[in-house]
């Protein structure tokens, strides 16, 4: 009855040594594992239980791999010669030299352990089948170290270290451990090991070796009475051949009779012989197995149950890789192809909508992402532009003076205010077109993580499909960057100052006083043959209120009156002081009420004309240039001489000259003022030169000076008023460009993709001549299902065996 559960647990072994999971890391199996450090004797002991010289020796760490060592008895027959053999389960043969076990061994460990030193926890099945042993599982570890030799990994200590806790920590292993007698037992690493998983002793077998070579004097009598260490399974001693016995290849018949023959000589150890010794090994060893025994009976229907658990959760790990065989024909794989491809889609979709089943709670992922973007990363970045930051006043104050050209300005510019807005308004372009990437960036990201556990089989399936989408989001990309392109050039091509909500640029622009009159009726009343005569007292009020100063004085911000207001106000001062009531012009008079009238205006204006000696039917724009500039003596625009003047005439003209001669530095004579001369002089021309005005000229505009960059005080109004309409329009088209780029990026990049995904990978990749390539399954994918698929096999082979078993005849 024992022998048949030792052979039911050799059984299961057997089943799961193939997958070189021995153990299965889930079944608790009962085991006997030998413990002990490097060079305490662990091979000899199991040598001498075996009966045969089959385990590697040599300098340093040689057992680098568990092994698993079934001990098989079988009758003696005569007529069987092969009654005794070895055997592995990762080989399909016998050995009956057992030297060519010894190679195998170690062919097997440098395979997978490699010719390091390294350690493997992948254990080696082997079967011994002998008349001479009893039905026992041992399991030989590798021995115990501290200090890395040669080419062993740092860490040699801990790994060895966990592997033998990982066998001796089940509670269904009796620990063998094997330790020197020459050597202080408090120093035993085996012992120390035994007890932190076995603090009462209870399945620690001890083993002591080399009692033959304890310096003289010395014994282990204390330890093997269990008076230093008590163990409940107790000490056994035993003395194995030495290496100059193993070089000899000495018998093990004669080995064992060589320790039969010390215990019986020994003075300290005769009196405890019977219980010494190697064969007393194996026999306490076969009633250890009783510990083993007991506790097979009382796992077997546990164990039934956990296989059965086991095969369930396989099963469903299997499912997942799928079945291999759905793989085979065009109609099969087609089906299969349609099938990943609308699930690839769907999440895809799912994704962006935000109604997929694996929503993520740690992160915005998918369409929340891309919302993100429209309202935080696109929306900060507008707001974040100053549209005025790169414009110095300097700047503002040269597109104004550019913009006139030889012409002073009465007004700010409007060409001035859309030539510097247009670039303030390409400072959106950036942003949006980067909205455009990242988006775009967003959308290929959700294509990567759409995949499942089934479309992870098809590696070659799911980088199709991926490229086919992303060639897909590229054709998109383009012409949505365009379109948004396309938004920020409308925006300049076009400044729509009466949009309702450049209000502000506006108001701002009556505030300063420069839109107090249109400039087109301001024009109208310049041209007006009264205005040109001064002799209407509400044009005195009209420029009076729109320069906010008298007539004929400057500007109350202290700038010079442009030259056609001066004149202006020249005029009615001239008319003020000199008409009469008869339209002659005398020094002192002034102009009735009556001028007010327009015909008097009229007659007037004849009489004045006819005291000058021109036609009746001249101008009044004739009488004002004889007015202001006089006969030939006054400028070159008059043609009359001296003697076509009237004494008043010629007076007004001296007057005008005098006036305008002193605001420009020119005496009547022709000299220079001081001013001129003092400029003359600083030029290197001599006062008086008429090439003073060609040469100076070129000298000053060629080094202009540095009080050029000293805004005036209607310099400054005008930058201002400049900067305000720019803030005030880029804020318009700014809350225009952060509502239109969102949306053509809805449209025509994420709405598209998602209404055509479906049609593009159909006409891509649902092709025939394809089907094969695509599903091939990775090779890591395959040969995990292949593991799973026999750790299933196994897993059923296990509870059928189990399951012919009578539990209770045990």
């Amino acid at each position: 009855m024992d022998s048949d559960l030792i052979k039911l647990v050799n059984k299961l072994q057997d089943t799961f040594a193939n997958l070189g999971e021995y153990c299965c890391g889930e079944l608790d199996m009962p085991q006997l594992a030998v413990v002990g450090s490097q060079s305490a004797g662990k091979s000899s002991v199991l040598e001498t239980i075996v009966g045969r010289d089959f385990l590697p020796r040599g300098q340093g760490i040689v057992t680098r791999r568990p092994l698993v060592l079934q001990l098989i008895h079988t009758p003696a027959s005569p007529n069987n010669p092969f009654s005794e053999y070895a055997q592995f389960m990762h080989i399909e043969k016998r050995f009956t030299d057992f030297e060519e076990v010894r190679k195998e061994i170690e062919t097997e460990t440098f395979r997978v352990a490699g010719q390091n030193k390294g350690i493997s926890k992948l254990p080696i099945s082997l079967k011994i089948y002998s008349p001479d042993v009893l039905d026992l599982t041992l399991v030989d570890l590798p021995g115990l170290t501290k200090i890395p030799v040669g080419d062993q990994p740092t860490d040699i200590e801990k790994q060895i270290r966990n592997l033998v806790l990982d066998y001796i920590s089940k509670p269904n292993c009796v620990i063998l451990a094997v330790s020197a007698a020459n050597v202080d037992l408090a120093n035993s690493d085996s012992l120390k090991l035994a007890r932190s998983v076995d603090p009462q002793g209870r399945r620690t077998i001890g083993v002591l070796t080399k009692l033959d070579l304890m310096d003289a004097g010395t014994n282990a009598l204390d330890i093997l009475n269990g008076r230093v260490y008590p163990l409940k399974l107790g000490f056994i001693g035993v003395v194995n051949r030495s290496q100059q016995d193993i070089n000899a290849s000495l018998p093990m018949k004669d080995a064992m009779e060589h320790e039969s023959e010390f215990f019986k000589s020994h003075p300290a150890y005769r009196n405890i012989a019977h219980r010494n010794g190697t064969k007393y090994l194996a026999k306490t060893l076969n009633q250890a197995r009783s510990v083993l025994l007991n506790h097979i009976r009382e796992k077997l229907p546990d164990m039934k149950a956990k296989l059965n658990t086991l095969m369930g959760q396989t099963q469903q790990e299997l499912n997942a890789f799928g079945d291999a065989a759905f793989l085979q024909g065009d109609q099969h794989q087609g089906s299969l192809i349609l099938k990943l491809m609308t699930q690839f889609v769907r999440d895809f979709i799912s994704s962006i909508e935000g109604t997929s089943p694996d929503i993520s709670t740690k992160e915005l992922s998918g369409g929340a992402r891309i919302y993100y973007i429209f309202n935080d990363v696109f929306g900060n970045a507008l707001q974040s532009i100053d549209s005025t930051s790169n414009l110095s006043s300097q700047d503002i104050r040269t597109a104004i003076r550019n913009s006139t050209g030889p012409r002073p300005s009465l007004f700010v510019p409007e060409v001035a205010f859309d030539l510097l807005v247009k670039p303030q308004i390409k400072l959106l372009e950036a942003p949006s077109l980067r909205c455009v990437e990242m988006v775009y960036e967003e959308l290929v990201k959700i294509c990567h993580n759409c995949t499942n556990s089934e479309l992870q089989r098809f590696p070659r399936l799911h980088a199709q499909l991926i490229e086919a989408v992303s060639e897909l989001l590229r054709e998109r990309l383009g012409p949505t960057s365009e379109y948004t392109r396309s938004l920020i050039d409308i925006q300049a091509a076009y400044i729509n100052t009466n949009h309702p909500a450049f209000v502000a640029g506006t108001a701002a622009l009556a505030a300063s006083g420069q839109m107090t009159e249109q400039p087109t009726r301001r024009r109208a009343r310049l041209s007006e043959p009264a205005s040109i005569s001064g002799t209407g007292a509400d044009d005195d009020e009209d420029e009076t209120s729109s320069t906010g100063a008298p007539n004929g004085s400057h500007s109350a911000r202290g700038e010079p009156r442009s030259v056609s207001s001066t004149i202006h106000d020249r005029l009615k001062a001239s008319n003020a002081t000199n008409a009469t009531p008869n339209g002659i012009a005398v020094p002192g008079t002034s102009t009735p009420p009556s001028h007010h009238h327009p015909s008097h205006k009229l007659r007037t204006s004849s009489h004045s004309t006819a005291q000058a000696g021109t036609s009746p039917h001249g101008t009044a724009r004739d009488s004002f240039m004889t007015y202001f500039f006089g006969g030939s003596q006054g400028g070159a625009l008059s043609q009359a001489g001296p003697s076509n003047s009237s004494p008043t005439t010629a007076f007004a003209s001296r007057a005008g000259r005098d006036s305008i001669g002193k605001e420009f530095g020119i005496q009547e004579n022709g000299r220079e003022s001081p001013t001129v001369a003092a400029m003359a002089a600083k030029a290197g021309a001599e006062p008086g030169n008429p090439a003073f005005d060609m040469k100076s000229l070129g000298k000053h505009i060629e080094a202009i000076p540095s009080s050029y960059n000293a805004l005036s005080p209607r310099d400054e109004m005008e930058t201002n008023l400049i900067r305000s309409l720019i803030a005030s329009y880029f804020a318009i088209v700014r809350q225009t460009i952060q509502d239109l780029v969102p949306k053509a990026i809805m449209h025509l990049l994420v709405n598209h993709t998602s209404q055509q995904v479906q049609n593009r990978l159909v006409s891509t990749l649902y092709k025939p001549d394809l089907f094969a390539e695509l599903l091939h399954e990775d090779d890591a994918i395959a040969t995990e299902r292949a593991r799973v698929k026999a750790l299933l096999d196994a897993y059923k082979e296990a509870f059928k065996t189990l399951a012919e078993v009578n539990l209770t005849s045990f």
